[in-house]
């Protein structure tokens, strides 16, 4: 009997442990999702309003567009669904930001829709296409290789710091009173904002509105 009651023990100290080293390991994979098929099945998740978010983008015809909602979704709009069906998302949350990576999907006919909290601090890259930032509050730190890169600043007086090139092609800033053609184009303002935005296009057209 007390050799019966010992292994009883014994195996509830095993499956205690088993429990103790495994938790770890599940909340740590879900710090991680993938997701594919997002024609029928948008990614979303909650993400606090005022972090900081990476975004590493396929290069084709982006919109990254600020909500109220405390949620990042990605939608895709194509001619093609079924090749749509290839674009992947990976989400990555770290302590006090994110990181979200778009890859996948046929290269042309493609939409793709990035939906963040309105007051977001963004570090955006991406190869090449259009990109379109728009109603996001926040740092922006924003580089596109090549094609056209459309940022929506709101107002320039939230801003302490502003620096804007292109190697190759034109700059236009109205909001900055700036107006640049040709090659190695650039401006840097200064103010008393609290915010800092970084933009540069390699080659193609830069517009701050």
């Amino acid at each position: 009997m007390r050799k019966a009651i010992w292994c009883l023990s014994l195996a509830s100290m095993v499956v205690f442990s088993a429990t103790i080293f495994s938790a770890p390991r599940i909340m740590a994979q879900s710090n991680k999702i993938e997701a594919t098929n997002l024609p029928e099945h948008p990614f979303q998740v909650d993400y606090p309003s005022g972090s900081q978010l990476h975004l590493r983008l396929r290069s084709g015809d982006v919109r990254v567009v600020g909500k109220e909602d405390n949620k990042i979704s990605v939608r895709v709009d194509a001619h093609d669904t079924e090749r749509a069906r290839e674009v992947k998302v990976f989400f990555e949350r770290f302590e006090n930001s994110a990181e979200l990576r778009v890859s996948g999907g046929p290269r042309n006919d493609l939409q793709i829709i990035v939906e963040v909290p309105k007051a977001t601090g963004l570090f955006v890259r991406m190869p090449a296409g259009q990109l379109e930032i728009s109603d996001v509050t926040g740092d922006k730190d924003v580089q596109l290789h090549a094609g056209e890169l459309i940022l929506h600043v709101g107002d320039p007086a939230d801003y302490s710091h502003v620096d804007a090139s292109v190697t190759t092609g034109g700059l236009e800033a109205p909001t900055f009173h700036e107006d640049h053609g040709g090659f190695f184009r650039s401006f840097q303002k200064s103010g008393n904002g609290k915010y800092r935005l970084h933009a540069h296009v390699g080659a193609g057209d830069l517009t701050l509105r």
